[in-house]
């Protein structure tokens, strides 16, 4: 919209008096000031829509402000978190999931890892004492990623047959 107002103001400098271009160039700015206020108002509907739970078996996210979508990461499924630590403590945890998983970038959006797109990472955005939080992430984690897990692996007559994995 400023360039559109630069753009506007020199074309219209030449052709009438100075007032007269910058009242024929302002509606650019008044229109980039209700875009700029509608971008924020969406941003702020978004952060309070938005609720992130880390459990000791998964990470939850539960996003967007009209329609809601819920994702459950088990720690099973995560390869790797990054932490990208930002200014006063607060950053974003992108999360790479494995296998075949592929999530939308539109449909998570923003809460995936920017400009990353050919593998979407879904992400923590914005979290406040981001360092902490990705303690918490990494120690639950650890503990649900090392825990023996018990499955069963058909009958038998006498009852199921329970092995260790």
């Amino acid at each position: 919209f400023l360039f559109l107002f630069a753009w506007r103001f020199v074309i219209l400098s030449d052709q009438v008096t100075l007032t007269q271009a910058i009242s024929g160039s302002t509606p650019f700015l008044v229109l980039g000031a209700i875009v700029c206020g509608l971008l924020i108002l969406t941003a702020v509907i978004q952060a309070r829509a938005t609720v992130y739970t880390i459990t000791n078996r998964r990470v939850a996210m539960r996003i967007g402000a009209a329609l809601t979508v819920t994702l459950n990461l088990p720690y099973t499924q995560i390869a790797n978190a990054t932490l990208d630590l930002r200014k006063r403590g607060t950053g974003t945890i992108a999360l790479d999931l494995m296998g075949d998983t592929r999530l939308s970038y539109l449909v998570c959006w923003p809460h995936v890892r920017p400009w990353v797109m050919r593998r979407t990472q879904p992400a923590l955005r914005c979290i406040p004492e981001a360092s902490r939080v990705a303690e918490l992430l990494s120690e639950a984690a650890e503990k649900r990623v090392s825990s023996p897990v018990i499955a069963r692996h058909g009958a038998s007559r006498q009852g199921s047959t329970v092995a260790a994995e």
